[in-house]
């Protein structure tokens, strides 16, 4: 793999991301809404953490990682695409309810033409198969509500099951039939341990992953906050997925280690984060949804 990344490429590629889609001027709250359980867990600091352990348990699935190995750009700009990822995840929660049905009609035409067949399994796939979309929708919200647990802001169970329900319109949006759509924490347990027995990890997985946890031509303070966040990810995965990975098991997440990893989180927020917001004059939208209630 080419080595394209430096630690100013990771900040700036992210933040012009996080820039190009924060709304200015919106017609309205959107889907979802400044006092949502959703807008709070999306602005909380444990969102990088829930994002890298989504893409690890997202891989896990071969017709899926196949979907992205051969046909993304990850190879030759894997920061890129996981910054394209995060804006549109950006759009879809903060922005107003056109340009968030904007936003997911493209995505939805991309997938159109992104199928083929895995030469793990030798079965066909196609991204915007109901087979598919699920495992992509249900690990993003179990990983949000794992990583809020370890190191961000633990819900409730009522507000954990809130959440889940919110995000079926978002699953909604990406082309999965709300029947399809988990609508409460016990629901989605059940469909990811239903999905489980599939389950494998690929060379493309491999490769990708180990990309993801260890980018190259990370400067010694940028590589100390990535392995804080690479570190969260790890501890919050199932004990079956780091498995899988060959993955030894994490010490133990002690009081101390669990406030610097929060402290890195912070250090990230304030790098890219904040000055991406400020750069699109979006006070407005930070402070409301840094105040939001679960609703």
């Amino acid at each position: 793999m080419a080595d394209t990344t430096s630690s100013t490429g990771l900040i700036e590629c992210s933040a012009a991301a996080f820039a190009s889609v924060v709304p200015q001027g919106a017609g309205d709250d959107g889907f979802f809404g400044p006092a949502s359980v959703t807008w709070r867990m999306s602005a909380d600091l444990a969102s990088p953490v829930a994002g890298l352990r989504s893409l690890l348990m997202q891989a896990l699935h071969p017709l899926a990682m196949a979907g992205v190995d051969q046909h993304s750009g990850w190879r030759r700009d894997p920061v890129g695409r996981l910054a394209a990822t995060m804006a549109y995840l950006t759009m879809v929660t903060f922005g107003d309810r056109t340009a968030a049905l904007q936003a997911a009609a493209r995505v939805r035409s991309i997938h159109d033409h992104v199928r083929g067949t895995d030469a793990v399994t030798g079965r066909p796939y196609a991204a915007g198969d109901h087979a598919l979309l699920p495992w992509v929708h249900g690990t993003l919200v179990d990983s949000v509500l794992a990583a809020g647990n370890l190191v961000g802001t633990p819900l409730s169970a009522a507000d954990s099951n809130r959440y889940v329900a919110k995000m079926v319109t978002a699953a909604e949006l990406i082309g999965v039939p709300r029947r399809l759509a988990p609508s409460n924490v016990p629901e989605l347990d059940l469909y990811i341990a239903s999905v489980r027995p599939g389950l494998r990890c690929t060379p493309a997985d491999a490769e990708s992953m180990a990309y993801l946890l260890d980018p190259p031509g990370l400067d010694e303070e940028v590589a100390e906050i990535w392995q804080d966040i690479r570190d969260a990810a790890i501890a919050v995965l199932p004990r079956w997925a780091r498995q899988m990975y060959g993955y030894g098991a994490p010490p133990p997440l002690t009081p101390g280690r669990r406030t610097e990893i929060r402290q890195s989180l912070g250090v990230l927020d304030a790098m890219f984060l904040g000055p991406a917001r400020r750069a699109r004059g979006a006070q407005r939208i930070t402070l409301r949804m840094r105040s939001g209630r679960p609703a």
